[in-house]
This record gives C-alpha cells, sequence and structure tokens, in this order.
C-alpha cells in the first residue's frame, strides 16, 4: 500500500509533467498526423516536385522538336529516314548497328 502512496504522490506533485509528456508522444509519434507523418510527407512532396520538374523539361523539349516537325519539312525527312528506315525510290538503304 505505500508503494501505491508514494507513486500517487509523485503524480500529484508532478501531473502538469507527465500530461505534457503524454501529449508530447501522442502528438509526436501516436497520431495520424503525427511529426513522423509529417517528416514522411514531406519528403514525398519533394519527390513529386523533381519529377514534376523533370516532366515539364520534357515536355518543353517535345514542344520544341514537334514545332521543329511541323515547320521544317527537311527535319521532318530526316526523321522519316533515320528512325522509319524510309528512302526514295532510288536509294539503298545500310544499315550500322553497334
Amino acid at each position: 500500500m505505500s508503494k501505491l502512496l508514494t507513486i500517487w504522490n509523485y503524480i500529484r506533485r508532478h501531473k502538469y509533467m507527465i500530461t505534457v509528456l503524454i501529449f508530447i508522444v501522442v502528438i509526436g509519434f501516436l497520431d495520424e498526423n503525427s511529426l513522423i507523418q509529417r517528416v514522411k510527407h514531406r519528403s514525398e512532396i519533394s519527390a513529386l516536385n523533381s519529377e514534376i520538374e523533370k516532366y515539364r523539361k520534357q515536355y518543353e523539349e517535345d514542344t520544341e522538336k514537334l514545332k521543329e516537325l511541323t515547320t521544317n519539312p527537311e527535319a521532318l525527312e530526316k526523321i522519316a529516314r533515320e528512325k522509319y528506315l524510309m528512302k526514295k525510290p532510288d536509294e539503298d538503304i545500310f544499315v550500322f548497328e553497334e
């Protein structure tokens, strides 16, 4: 009984400190919006932002290529010859592979 009484006295004397510690544990680790989850979400957001930037650059490059293909017939002919192996009727094609 004396141990229980000493524990009760300790709790009564330090009730505010115990309450604050319980609050910190709940907010820091147990809550669904805990600090750990916030750090994970922040790293995920930065990864997604870098991916968005990568796709934005790719979009700009592809837009420039498309603009060049629609305005320059020589570029269109170059793509047709290199990528699709098209040729004029009197030409022979030699394909070199590495």
